[in-house]
């Protein structure tokens, strides 16, 4: 079966999570990405903790593996001029070009976007950085939690009175960046069909957190009242909008409509409650339906929700929600075969669905570290004596056995 993207070629020079996890949704559905990394640790994610115990420490970790099956990886030291010579050709092959490095490391290498472009000047070129390239704060370093600060988001999340909640999933990497990323290379990709012509394509992730909050940012520019923590509608201000404690966790509840706040009510046997459906929260409403949540298991709240069509789910830690009935249908959870591995890996399934030409999540296990080196530089043209004298300079580098390393050091 041809996927969509078969015969896309992209070159991934990204590390870590958001451009590798941008890349992994291309290459679920055909694109050729090659990871281009350096012929010392290569991308970092590799030395996060091994994935069963036992394993070799220098095979690939879990996390590693689930962010970069489908793919293949060349080692290149872009510092070294037959290294750059080594990416040009692959440039030169290629239709995009994905990156997170600061703004303007790859130009001082010698290798930015104007380089790359006038050898291909069909090449998208992605560029994920914390801030974009034209941003008084280009230059800072950052993490997730940092953009999230700056986009308003992190400021906004949690109880009026506390401190601001850290979420748990990486907003600003996945959202702000890795799926604008991966939307943006799609529309230059088509827009290149007609142009004939690749560009430029510049992503913020503060910038990608930020339009995550379009509703609120309308209100405020609209009306110039500030959204404040602990005052946002849907950000816990409203009782029928909310997570509750029950008699063994938590449920959550979010009959914003009256139709449904009216069937939980009456489901519960408190109709009287009805009327206080936009209450605050320490409201009188409020302390009654803390009550009644607190009575019932969430057991018994799953059972209630299957019976009354309210909004009532149960709050799931990530091992029920990967056993769930819900992940099974949906295919959520995939087995990869992964050499030195006793078992098949299982990771995150796909989480777009097309009907007639869906993702295969299965096509190649993740990759070791240079481990296509040579058989990328033979597809390129290179010739045995040519790839020899390459790896014997250092400006490639073939599968490393025995490397070691930390995305922590």
């Amino acid at each position: 079966m041809t996927l969509p993207l078969d015969g896309v070629r992209v070159l991934d020079l990204s590390r870590l999570l958001p451009g590798p996890f941008c890349s992994l949704l291309l290459a679920d559905f055909g694109a050729d990405v090659v990871k281009v990394e350096d012929t010392a640790q290569g991308d970092y994610m590799r030395w996060s903790p091994p994935m069963y115990e036992g394993a070799d420490p220098s095979a690939a970790s879990a996390m590693f593996l689930a962010l970069n099956r489908n793919k293949r990886s060349i080692c290149v030291n872009l510092k070294d001029e037959r290294g750059r010579e080594v990416l040009f050709a692959l440039a030169r092959e290629a239709d995009v070009v994905l990156e997170s490095f600061r703004p303007g490391v790859l130009h001082r290498l010698g290798c930015g976007y104007e380089a790359l472009r006038a050898v291909n000047p069909r090449l998208v070129y992605c560029a994920i950085s914390g801030y974009g390239q034209d941003s008084p704060l280009r230059d800072r370093s950052g993490h997730d939690l940092n953009y999230l600060a700056l986009a308003g988001l992190l400021g906004l999340t949690g109880d009026r009175d506390g401190a601001p909640v850290q979420p748990a999933g990486q907003i600003a990497d996945l959202g702000g960046g890795a799926l604008m990323a991966a939307f943006a290379i799609l529309a230059a990709l088509r827009e290149r069909d007609r142009s004939g012509e690749g560009q430029l394509v510049d992503v913020s992730m503060t910038d990608g957190t930020l339009s995550w909050l379009a509703m609120l940012a309308a209100r405020t520019l609209a009306e110039g009242a500030p959204a404040r923590r602990g005052a946002l509608e849907l950000g816990g201000a409203l009782v029928c909008y909310r997570p509750y404690r029950c008699a063994d966790g938590w449920i959550t509840i979010g009959a914003l409509e009256p139709k449904f706040w009216a069937a939980f009510c009456g489901g519960v046997g408190r109709e009287d409650l009805i009327a206080g459906q936009f209450d605050a929260p320490g409201s009188a409403t409020h302390r009654a339906v803390e009550e009644v949540v607190a009575a019932r298991t969430r057991a018994e709240w799953a059972a209630f929700a299957a019976d009354h069509d309210c909004c009532v789910e149960p709050v799931l830690d990530l091992d029920e929600v990967l056993d769930s009935a819900h992940v099974r249908a949906r295919e959520m959870v995939v087995e990869v075969d992964q050499p030195g591995v006793p078992e098949p890996v299982r990771q995150l399934g796909v989480p777009v669905k097309l009907s007639r030409t869906p993702a295969d999540p299965a096509r190649r296990p993740g990759p070791g570290l240079g481990e296509h080196t040579e058989a990328l530089l033979r597809e390129l043209g290179y010739g045995d004596e040519d790839i020899r004298s390459l790896l014997e300079s250092g400006a490639v580098a073939g599968p490393a056995d025995g490397v070691r390393g930390s995305f922590r050091a």
